[in-house]
């Protein structure tokens, strides 16, 4: 698959920079005006293949967001859940919520968006795809008129629910109600007929194009007029590969990683949303992800030795450059700091200390006994690992090495590897790796998805979505289940529960945080400007999944054309 993809990302480097040079006129393959069109990178790792939104996490950039929308979006910033599909709802009872969708809305072929599509999304559910689990507290769900939903509760689950409500999009009965779950799940949805601000145009190998939806709803409703008629995103395979592409002004915006942008970002031409370290918002936490199903790595002590020897500040000032912040020992993201129990961080966290390291490794009964500088286990069975990030990935894999590094230093024996990302994606969800880094949770309502990214049980042959470690703790799994139960507006009940999660947390090491990722944005003011920023509008300039959903949507309404 290498093979095929390489030419691709190569010919986007030669297209997009012929086709977006020059000054006025049209620009992108296709002919696309320059003064209409949004270059976008960082999202695509491989051709775009996919658009059916129920297959989550394989779907081509936009899908989610663009061309499909939910109930509700969530404001990050307020803690609010913003009325989107749904012009209001209410619950008259802790076990009903009764969502009235707005009046006039159109799917992108015409037909009226109608309480039964709903319906149908939720029924899809009970087949075997990848939010079937809210069938395990939905007791049953009713078009109880043309614009009007009820949900009937067996379990009420609120934080898990209405993550579900502003994350999913809802897909069009007419289309989808009789489909059998072997359409749902194999069909590429190669012409999706969506609700949201933007259509499908076309795509390649190199590329996927969407085109504003003129018709959207939204723009009379909510007032958001997209800017841009076009948007273009464009497949790399190196975060070199974007930096070059962004600092010519070949595309607006860049979502990767893109080293030594901290040179150069200036405040005017290339921007991003601080105009100093770390430059960027934090995004969501990378998880030194733990296969428990490996002998040593399934013992809490020699965990306990591996956190005890990673060196966060030499990788936050090394690859990062001071683009990151070292995590808590919980994980969850600054913005979740009121969940936070950090008289207990302080008395049961753990840092940076290879003596500590040794000596617990040591107390355990992990020794070198053959004298090569690494520790066997207790039995005396050497012991070997590997660390996996993708190929192409210039940040992890310099922080993977460090990481190597820092275990070597104590006697675990731990190599860097690099593979293809779809082999990486394959192996870590079969369960077939020692270690992986991973943050696919990104920033959400609640921390519930967090705990439920590391305890969901039961475990699968396949872990596609949480817990790749494979860790079995029902105790634990049972708390983040009663957190989701909690009132999605009571903090306090939900901050103790997270309090016992960390004391689970803390003591089994489960995943290592490792840092908080930056919600990688950078920006060339050339083409398009009025970016979010600290001191301007505080939202959010990204492409990733799940982002257009807490905000990001509103940027592609208050970006400007430079003058």
């Amino acid at each position: 698959m290498k093979s095929l993809r390489l030419p691709a990302a190569l010919a986007a480097l030669v297209m997009v920079a012929s086709a977006c040079s020059g000054e006025g006129g049209e620009g992108g393959s296709g002919g696309y005006p320059r003064d209409e069109t949004l270059y976008t990178v960082g999202t695509s790792w491989g051709p775009p293949v996919n658009w059916n939104p129920i297959m989550r996490g394989q779907y081509a950039v936009g899908t989610m967001g663009l061309a499909y929308e939910p109930l509700f979006h969530y404001d990050a910033e307020e803690g609010d859940y913003v009325p989107w599909l749904a012009e209001s709802d209410e619950w008259p009872a802790e076990d009903t919520h009764v969502i009235t969708l707005r009046d006039g809305m159109t799917w992108s072929d015409g037909e009226p968006i109608v309480a039964q599509d709903v319906v149908t999304t939720l029924e899809i559910g009970q087949l075997d795809v990848s939010y079937s689990n809210i069938w395990n507290f939905i007791e049953d769900v009713e078009a109880t008129d043309d614009l009007e939903v009820t949900v009937t509760f067996s379990d009420t689950r609120p934080q898990e629910w209405m993550n579900w409500a502003y994350s999913h999009g809802i897909v069009p009965d007419h289309i989808w109600g009789e489909k059998s779950q072997e359409e749902i799940t194999d069909d590429t949805n190669s012409d999706p007929v969506g609700s949201g601000p933007y259509l499908y145009e076309t795509h390649a190998d190199d590329r996927m194009v969407w085109k504003r939806n003129d018709d959207w709803w939204g723009t009379e409703a909510l007032g958001l007029e997209m800017k841009p008629t076009y948007i273009v995103d464009i497949v790399v395979e190196s975060n070199e590969a974007s930096m070059n592409l962004v600092r010519s002004g070949d595309v607006d915006i860049s979502n990767n990683f893109l080293p030594g942008i901290d040179q150069v970002i200036d405040g005017e031409e290339i921007t991003s949303y601080y105009d100093g370290p770390p430059f960027m918002q934090s995004a969501n936490t990378a998880w030194l992800v733990l296969n428990h199903e490996h002998e040593a790595l399934g013992d809490v002590e020699f965990r306990r030795a591996l956190a005890h020897a990673i060196n966060m500040d030499q990788i936050v000032e090394g690859p990062y450059s001071n683009l990151v912040e070292a995590a808590s020992p919980t994980g969850l993201l600054p913005q979740w700091d009121d969940f936070i129990d950090h008289d207990l961080v302080e008395a049961q966290g753990y840092s940076y200390n290879p003596d500590e390291a040794v000596a617990i490794l040591e107390e355990a009964g992990y020794m070198d006994e053959n004298g090569d500088g690494y520790v066997e286990t207790p039995d005396g069975e050497p012991i070997s690992l590997t660390l996996e990030v993708p190929s192409g990935w210039t940040d992890w894999m310099e922080s993977a090495s460090v990481i190597a590094d820092n275990a070597q230093d104590v006697g675990i024996n731990i190599e860097a590897t690099y593979p293809d990302f779809n082999l990486l994606v394959d192996n870590r969800n079969d369960g077939d790796f020692d270690m992986v880094v991973n943050n696919e949770r990104q920033l959400s309502n609640t921390p519930w998805t967090y705990y439920d990214y590391l305890f969901q049980l039961p475990l699968r042959d396949q872990q596609t979505t949480v817990n790749f470690g494979r860790y079995e703790n029902e105790e634990a799994w049972d708390l983040v289940q009663e957190l989701a139960t909690v009132p999605a507006d009571d903090t306090e009940g939900a901050a103790e529960i997270t309090s016992r999660i960390q004391e689970i947390q803390l003591a089994e090491l489960p995943a290592i945080p490792l840092w908080y990722n930056g919600l990688w944005s950078q920006q060339n003011n050339s083409v398009w400007t009025n970016w979010p920023s600290e001191s301007g509008y505080h939202g959010y300039a990204a492409m990733w999944d799940g982002w257009f959903e807490i905000g990001a949507i509103h940027t592609l309404a208050e970006i400007e054309l430079a003058e």
